[in-house]
């Protein structure tokens, strides 16, 4: 890790999953970036240390109304599938860049597999529309606890 220096938050999760996290050019990383304002997506081939393809909601074809929501995280979702494509990369290693899995960059996430990339993968959302069919299940009544002898 970084000796020397005191490393706090966020970046110490990054550090921590980029240690196992690696793009390869069969299946590269897409990295996620996202800051109050914008967010930003890479997909990087980490054995060449090179960017593939990028998009941000700084971009002036991708801008909305804010960058920094998740509408705009779906943008760049379905941006960055799109161009990844478009270069003949279907599968990718998902990098959450330290962030929690929820919110913005789980919607990037989402948006980018229903645009075409990892495409083995099920996503939330076709998973509670099966679920959401079926009746609830009643909970077995509990069994009242013994006194302990005091």
């Amino acid at each position: 890790m970084l000796t020397g220096k005191k490393v706090e938050g966020r970046k110490v999760r990054h550090l921590r999953i980029r240690a196992r996290v690696i793009g390869t050019a069969e299946r590269p990383r897409l990295a996620v970036f996202r800051s109050l304002n914008h967010i930003y997506a890479q997909v990087i081939d980490d054995k060449r240390g090179q960017t593939i393809v990028s998009a941000s909601s700084t971009e002036k074809d991708l801008r909305g109304n804010s960058g920094g929501n998740l509408d705009a995280a779906r943008r760049i979702g379905q941006a960055i599938a799109e161009r990844a494509l478009a270069k003949g990369i279907d599968q990718v290693v998902f990098d959450r860049g330290g962030y929690l899995y929820h919110g913005r960059v789980k919607a990037l996430a989402d948006a980018a597999r229903a645009a075409g990339l990892n495409k083995h993968e099920v996503t939330a959302e076709a998973e509670g529309d099966g679920q959401a069919e079926a009746a609830p299940e009643e909970k077995p009544e509990k069994k009242p606890r013994k006194k302990s002898k005091e």
